[in-house]
């Protein structure tokens, strides 16, 4: 069954990038590919069951060229450390419950991994997404392979389910001179009643948990790798640190970094937060957590505390603001 349904999804993740109008529409501001519901049911009636009662469709494609050739992005997406490492900021947890497939030998092609995942934006007021999938890595054409992930609610239902993973994944096309070009649907169904009127716009614009967000990742993401093993950095360029050795052990400072700040800002279900005070809009929580075997960090208690406020400039103003030396302090 589990098979079928990741053929079945496979095929539905290719025809969704590769189709334009009716089924996808441009958003009103014009920034994004959103999906036609009653087109996109019409199209491909099959699938995992209807929607569930009280349930939003959240539904974006977005197509960026990265600094990556094509066997390294399906080799992150298919390893659930890489891939939990690389999208730090928006998985908080994932582990790869069961492997059906590894795939034809020394390649990713026909693997098939059954998964469960945790996806946060950073602020403890956005409820996690908790899914159980499967995983599918497809190499198609010469060049083309196809990573995709669909729900398996429906083969092992789960009364307490708020998230269900529609056919959602990456086309990934091999460019010349290394580079991929990636195209990326994001399709869930979700109960998004827990969600603070701070976040409601940004989830429902799809900002928070759309394609354009895991785009926008993984571009950045990938510049970074390339800075990592590049060789060719002029002098002048290099700014304080002249080697590479230097250049590798900041940026992988930079992860831990990013990695423990997400930790301790989201609302993931591995640590518990304690709100201490407030009236609802400006609560501030707190949690802490053990440290142990932690790279760069002493053992103990960890103690992180957070909040949410609306500020009415823009996130750039904010961003120049606070790292100019002059006006943080």
């Amino acid at each position: 069954m589990i098979i079928e349904l990741a053929v079945a999804a496979m095929e539905e993740l290719v025809r969704l990038a590769q189709m334009g109008e009716p089924l996808w529409m441009t958003s009103l501001d014009g920034s994004t590919s959103v999906l036609n519901e009653e087109e996109y049911i019409r199209t491909f009636p099959r699938g995992i069951g209807p929607k569930p009662t009280g349930f939003n469709c959240e539904a974006s494609k977005e197509t960026c060229v990265v600094i990556m050739n094509h066997i390294s992005l399906v080799e992150i997406l298919m390893d659930v450390h890489q891939w939990s490492t690389v999208f730090s900021a928006i998985v908080s947890k994932a582990s790869t419950l069961d492997v059906l497939s590894t795939g034809i030998a020394g390649n990713y092609n026909g693997a098939l991994q059954v998964m469960t995942a945790e996806f946060q934006v950073p602020s403890p007021l956005v409820p996690t997404r908790e899914s159980y999938y499967v995983r599918y890595c497809k190499h198609h054409a010469e060049g083309t392979w196809a990573v995709v992930d669909v729900s398996l609610d429906n083969i092992r239902p789960n009364p307490a389910m708020r998230c269900r993973r529609r056919p959602s994944g990456c086309l990934i096309q091999e460019m010349p001179n290394g580079y991929s070009k990636v195209t990326w649907i994001e399709h869930v169904e979700i109960d998004d009643r827990g969600v603070h009127n701070l976040y409601k716009q940004l989830v429902s614009s799809g900002h928070a948990f759309g394609a354009k967000r895991w785009i926008a990742t993984l571009d950045r993401q990938c510049e970074r790798l390339a800075s990592l093993m590049a060789t060719n950095i002029p002098t002048g360029d290099a700014g304080v640190i002249t080697n590479q050795d230097g250049r590798k052990s900041m940026l992988k400072l930079a992860e831990r970094m990013v990695i423990s700040f997400c930790a301790g800002v989201g609302a993931s279900t591995a640590h518990t937060w304690t709100t201490l005070s407030g009236t609802g809009a400006d609560d501030v929580r707190v949690m802490t957590r053990k440290s142990v075997d932690d790279p760069g960090r002493p053992p103990g208690i960890v103690l992180s505390a957070a909040t949410s406020f609306w500020l009415p400039v823009s996130p750039k103003r904010v961003f120049d603001f606070l790292r100019d030396e002059n006006s943080r302090n």
